[in-house]
């Protein structure tokens, strides 16, 4: 059942953009229970491909940068999708990570500030008719009230579960009420009898995230503050090469989905557990690329 089912990330790899809608039709098949399109590759444009070609599955960015169009810009394309889809499309925004910002040439100010401004005019435009459910992105406590407060659901991603249940208290009592609430985790996954080399597979795709300072100050806050310490130590005195041996075991078993299909699917019960309404596999393969990801993610979840 699409309840009990996890929803999945897809991304629409440049050379394989037919492909992923194929995919996308088969994650619908499989009854999956979303469809989440990272903010590479243009994921507004993967999203719209997503409302043409299928008929059931719900389906959101997860996330676009508030930063990269104008409210305006994003209100338009959003109404157009959540009318041709049916109410199947959400607008997961978030303030993105500042390399990201380097890219745009934007200077954003404070995060908080901006997304609820971001929303507030979002909503204000007129005549493109009904517009979406909005997601926010957050990690700290601040954010994820915010989330509960503007929006009809709030996106993790890379969080850690033995911390979620104090993330999800920050919420209004009113979003903790709601069922309509959709509360998600992007979650790097991957899937393989060898448990050595996925959890290694895990580490390499978080080592980006270890030099964000949003994310090292939440998992400081999740509890994990000797370690990010160590690596905060590490960059300042150019041991780059040194980070991705200081990402503890321990950790990456927090925040991340690594072994067995069986472990992966206990797993992601631990997540509904904690409060996670919508876990959301972020597949990786230690046999191969994207395509084979999603296999063992198929075969694990048939």
């Amino acid at each position: 059942m699409a309840d009990l089912m996890p929803a999945t990330s897809l991304a629409a790899v440049p050379g394989r953009r037919r492909l992923t809608i194929e995919m996308a039709q088969n994650i619908e098949r499989r009854g999956f229970a979303g469809i989440f399109a990272p903010s590479m590759f243009g994921n507004m444009s993967l999203c719209e491909g997503v409302a043409w070609n299928t008929s059931t599955i719900r389906f959101a960015t997860a996330i676009a940068p508030i930063y990269s169009r104008t409210p305006s810009d994003f209100a338009q394309s959003a109404a157009f999708m959540h009318e041709i889809s049916g109410g199947r499309f959400s607008l997961g925004i978030g303030i993105s990570h500042g390399p990201s910002h380097i890219r745009m040439g934007v200077t954003p100010g404070k995060p908080l500030g901006d997304t609820s401004n971001f929303v507030e005019k979002f909503r204000a435009v007129e005549g493109v008719g009904p517009l979406p459910p909005v997601l926010v992105a957050a990690m700290r406590q601040k954010m994820v009230n915010l989330a509960g407060r503007i929006g009809q659901g709030v996106i993790f991603a890379n969080a850690a579960l033995s911390h979620m249940k104090t993330s999800l208290a920050a919420l209004p009592a009113e979003a903790r009420a709601n069922p309509n609430f959709l509360i998600g985790n992007m979650i790097p996954t991957c899937i393989s009898d060898d448990v050595a080399a996925a959890r290694a597979v895990c580490r390499k795709s978080l080592i980006a995230y270890a030099f964000l300072p949003n994310y090292r100050n939440y998992w400081k806050e999740a509890g994990y503050v000797d370690e990010m310490t160590a690596i905060e130590r590490a960059i300042d005195e150019g041991r780059r090469d040194d980070v991705p041996g200081l990402l503890t075991d321990r950790w990456l078993a927090d925040v991340s989905l690594f072994g067995s299909a069986t472990t992966v699917r206990d797993r992601v019960g631990e997540w509904r557990e904690a409060g996670v309404s919508t876990p959301i596999i972020v597949p990786s393969s230690a046999a191969g690329g994207q395509l084979k990801a999603i296999e063992e993610m198929f075969a694990t979840f048939a």
